[in-house]
């Protein structure tokens, strides 16, 4: 795993780089950055949050300020004209398609909205119903394919070799499995429902790793933050809710209703501990929801601000670009190793409180 740490910066760094040069930051004949071509100096902050939000292409490098970028679909209904699909491409550089432009300015920055017939936002209808494959949800989609490719090839593997020891991905993904089933399902909700919520459980746990990790490789098809991205995570926390409450029995409502063990007066005439109850099963999914993001979100965060360190220090004289960099560099190789300790941690955290969460829901009665 070694060259793991050393690789993702490394490339990183490359990205970075490339960033850079489109950014038309160059070094001058008196050592001092320059600035050539557009007048703007390099800006982390919007390079940083270019890098982390989510978009309409899938950026892969720079080349003589030319970017290389993969076209993802735009499907697009308006209510005045219906759908519309094209690529990405087609709305490059603030072009116009089909009356349709990528907004630069707020409120609409990154959005898609609709122009009419002067070439402005329209005010009626400035936005569409946007239903594009954007990068987020192609790496949905990328870690998907992952997942059944990988654990279709483990089943296959144990229908043709029953009852012999597990080798390659097999022996790995048993472990992990286990370490779930023994280790997360068995201690939160016992062995027989353990049985019954262990796809829900195994689906969220591997979702959220193969993501995190996916998201730390700097180079297609990874580099997308995923799980960075509060949208993805209150989705997996809609469905923990949805599976808590859609199976919490008898004895999980009267509690909340009639809460065991609260004097009287805390019930009736004035209902406080129901009304604490009922907030407290919305609460637990949304802080599931913004612990995911935040963390995610952070390490993604604080790896690109090392890397722009670089370029920010070599806008005030080369010399200290150059000073800077094996700093910036080896930060973000703690950062990435780090980072791949998390990805597991996250993973562990979402799919164990959520067992809790649902053997509180589903346990019997005292």
């Amino acid at each position: 795993m070694l060259w793991a740490f050393v690789a993702l910066p490394l490339l990183g760094l490359a990205q970075l780089g490339g960033a850079a040069d489109s950014l038309s930051i160059a070094v001058g004949p008196e050592g001092d950055a320059a600035v050539h071509g557009p007048q703007h100096k390099f800006d982390p902050a919007s390079f940083i949050l270019d890098h982390i939000g989510d978009s309409h292409e899938w950026h892969l490098f720079t080349v003589n300020d030319v970017h290389i970028s993969i076209p993802l679909p735009v499907i697009l209904y308006s209510q005045k004209t219906g759908l519309h699909v094209f690529l990405s491409h087609k709305l490059q550089h603030g072009h116009t398609h089909e009356g349709f432009r990528l907004a630069a300015e707020p409120p609409y920055a990154g959005k898609i909205v609709e122009l009419d017939e002067f070439g402005r936002i329209d005010a009626e209808h400035p936005t569409p119903w946007d239903f594009s494959i954007s990068k987020n949800v192609a790496t949905i989609f990328i870690v998907f394919a992952l997942l059944c490719w990988v654990f279709i090839s483990v089943g296959r593997r144990y229908r043709q070799h029953p009852g012999q020891a597990p080798t390659g991905l097999q022996n790995a993904m048993e472990v992990v499995i286990l370490f779930v089933r023994n280790d997360v399902a068995v201690p939160s909700l016992g062995e027989r429902n353990s049985q019954r919520f262990m796809p829900f459980l195994l689906t969220l746990f591997f979702f959220i790793l193969f993501s995190n990790l996916l998201g730390l490789v700097p180079i297609f098809p990874g580099g997308a933050n995923l799980t960075g991205n509060i949208a993805v995570t209150m989705v997996l926390a809609i469905f923990t809710f949805l599976t808590i409450n859609l199976n919490g029995n008898k004895h999980y409502w009267v509690d909340i209703i009639n809460t065991p063990g609260v004097p009287w007066y805390m019930k009736v005439p004035v209902p406080i501990m129901p009304v604490v109850e009922i907030a407290g099963m919305f609460i637990k999914p949304t802080v599931l929801m913004i612990r995911l993001f935040a963390n995610i979100l952070a390490g993604h965060m604080i790896a690109m601000v090392f890397m722009s360190l670089i370029f920010i220090f070599g806008a005030m004289h080369y010399m200290l670009g150059y000073a800077v960099a094996p700093i910036s560099l080896a930060f973000s190789l703690f950062m990435s190793a780090l980072e791949l300790l998390v990805a597991f941690i996250q993973a562990f955290v979402f799919t164990m409180l959520s067992a809790v969460y649902i053997g509180m829901a589903t346990s019997e009665g005292h």
